[in-house]
């Protein structure tokens, strides 16, 4: 009797299921060693929500954690199968968008600006074009920045428990400036454009501290021009 279906056929599917799971298996490895750093860091910058003497140390920590990831992006990278990115991106996407996060907010505590995506793509050790290989994706790199926004309208409002009435009137100007950017771009993505929307939470959130401390009369409104260089009444 002749058999019409080729049996090798199936065994050579075997294989690839076979392979392409021990990939897989072998990515959530590094992957929870990613995650794990990236706990590390976040519990090192949650003391600047209680002590703010310790923002620098804590800077400082949790920049060690951020950087030991790049050794295990190096993993990744050659784990992934050339050409293959997006076949299994879905395993590391929340944790990268978390690390940038982490970064920008470690890059906004030391110097008060916003992190650049090269910048952050040099903490973690990776690429910015797709076609150098294992790279930091755009999208990651701004559904991380926006999560930095919820995190500031907290740290805006525990600012001022600890005595810091100034502080929320410097992170008011930089959440607004990053509305104003994100506002600059065509958002197709969905996630990225549910999340940006979530944004303006964040601002009323900071705007409502600012205006609370400036009406009780806790912040030093900043003089103008004219003021400061007025000279002093004998």
């Amino acid at each position: 009797m002749s058999h019409f279906v080729n049996m090798e056929v199936f065994s050579n599917y075997q294989k690839y299921i076979d392979n392409e799971q021990e990939i897989r298996e072998n990515i959530r490895i590094v992957v929870r060693e990613i995650e794990h750093l990236a706990k590390d860091a976040t519990i090192q910058l949650q003391i600047i929500h209680s002590d703010l003497s310790k923002i620098n140390s804590a800077c400082s920590l949790a920049r060690q954690q951020i950087e030991a990831c790049a050794e295990k992006y190096k993993k990744l990278a050659d784990l992934v199968p050339p050409g293959q990115y997006y076949r299994y991106s879905d395993h590391w996407t929340y944790i990268t968008q978390r690390l940038i996060f982490l970064s920008a907010l470690v890059i906004y505590l030391e110097a008060g600006f916003l992190v650049t995506r090269e910048t952050a793509a040099e903490m973690l050790g990776l690429k910015i074009k797709h076609s150098d290989g294992f790279h930091l994706d755009i999208e990651d790199y701004l559904l991380g920045i926006l999560l930095l926004a919820s995190e500031l309208s907290r740290f805006a409002t525990n600012s001022v428990t600890m005595g810091d009435y100034e502080r929320p009137l410097h992170i008011s100007h930089f959440i607004g400036d990053l509305n104003t950017g994100f506002r600059l771009l065509n958002m197709k993505n969905d996630g990225l454009r549910k999340r940006f929307d979530a944004l303006k939470y964040d601002v009323k959130k900071i705007e409502e501290v600012v205006y609370d401390v400036s009406i009780r009369g806790l912040s030093n409104p900043p003089e103008s021009k004219d003021q400061q260089k007025a000279e002093p009444v004998e």
